[in-house]
């Protein structure tokens, strides 16, 4: 290389890195998005990620409040019947 064909990547090497761990549990390498903590590819670039108050838990009703205190109930009436089964064995 010439001294005209020189890169100059300092800002590329001092800039802050993604705080994200790959597969092996090493660090990501690559460099979070300007202002933000991730690179573009775990959650940096914009509209990437949940949307704000995500309520898609709840669509089905499984981890809502009554949902829960229904399978509670369902399971005591399903260990009753097992206790009135095995009595009349």
């Amino acid at each position: 290389m010439t001294s005209d064909q020189i890169r100059h990547t300092d800002a590329m090497q001092s800039s802050p890195r993604c705080g994200a761990r790959t597969r092996h549990g090493t660090a990501c390498r690559a460099p979070a998005m300007q202002g933000k903590a991730r690179c573009r590819m775990h959650g940096g670039a914009r509209r990437s990620g949940a949307p704000k108050g995500n309520r898609n838990a709840l669509r089905h009703g499984m981890f809502t409040e009554d949902g829960s205190a229904e399978r509670h109930q369902v399971q005591a009436l399903l260990e009753d019947a097992w206790k009135v089964l095995d009595e009349l064995k």
